[in-house]
């Protein structure tokens, strides 16, 4: 079995994969001074609870954005599984055709993204992914990553409107139920989940005029189904999209071995 790790900026996603079957998943939040001793108890006690035995996982496989992180994940599994992780862009390279202007700027996730968009979902496709920015990525139709658009996330945005005044309350990222709010948290929910909204339906908009065709629409991400809700523009929802890539590519470089 394979253990996926996805580090992000906010969680770390963890995805023991049987086959390309997800059988147990769970996150915790990216800290960085993270220890290894944390992790790896914390890992043993996902197995313990899933019933999974440590000895049944034969590869790990690491997509990090913060590299402060990825040494305390790497010794986790080398005391507490006895295996020398696989890491994404640095000893484990995706098999995509990037056309970025500097290649090496791209982030790991997002070139994991696109190679599991189009996996799954063929080519000609946008990756939207929810998480500490939101990424919007592009696949053209022969799978190639183009590039795409980074945009503040929900959740930083609404953090920063609330550090940056002096009354404004935290409020939860959830839609009030109509524009016009009547109170000051119905007014800032409205303004960051359809403002959200329409500016996210507005960039994939103006994508799909640069590329003289609709393309499909993948949203991923832990907010994706919040922003789902409000538009039809979201081909699809994959709440596992990154993970699954992972494991994807994984497994084709596994068959390219044989």
């Amino acid at each position: 079995m394979l253990l996926a790790v996805d580090i992000g900026n906010t969680n770390m996603e963890f995805g023991v994969f049987d086959q390309e079957q997800l059988k147990a998943s769970f996150r915790l939040a990216t800290h960085h001074d993270v220890t290894s001793d944390e992790l790896g108890l914390s890992i043993r006690q996902f197995f313990l609870i899933h019933e999974i035995l440590p000895e049944t996982i034969e590869d790990v496989l690491i997509s990090s954005v913060v590299p402060q992180v990825v040494y305390s994940v790497k010794n986790a599994m080398r005391k507490y599984l006895s295996i020398e992780p696989l890491i994404v862009q640095e000893n484990f390279s995706i098999p995509i055709v990037n056309k970025y202007d500097n290649p090496s700027e791209v982030g790991a996730d997002r070139l994991v993204n696109a190679y599991a968009g189009f996996r799954k979902y063929g080519g000609g496709i946008v990756v939207v992914d929810f998480g500490t920015a939101t990424n919007f990525d592009v696949i053209d139709q022969e799978g190639a990553y183009l590039g795409g658009v980074l945009y503040p996330g929900i959740k930083i945005s609404l953090e920063a409107l609330v550090q940056r005044t002096s009354k404004l309350p935290k409020v939860e990222i959830e839609a009030p139920g109509r524009m016009i709010g009547t109170n000051t948290a119905m007014s800032m929910q409205s303004g960051i989940v359809y403002g959200y909204t329409g500016a996210v339906v507005r960039i994939i908009e103006n994508i799909s005029k640069e590329l003289g065709y609709q393309p499909k629409v993948i949203a991923t991400g832990g907010l994706a189904r919040v922003i789902g809700e409000h538009t039809d523009i979201f081909s699809y929802i994959d709440r596992s999209l990154t993970l699954d890539g992972l494991c994807l590519i994984y497994r084709d470089y596994q068959a390219g071995k044989q």
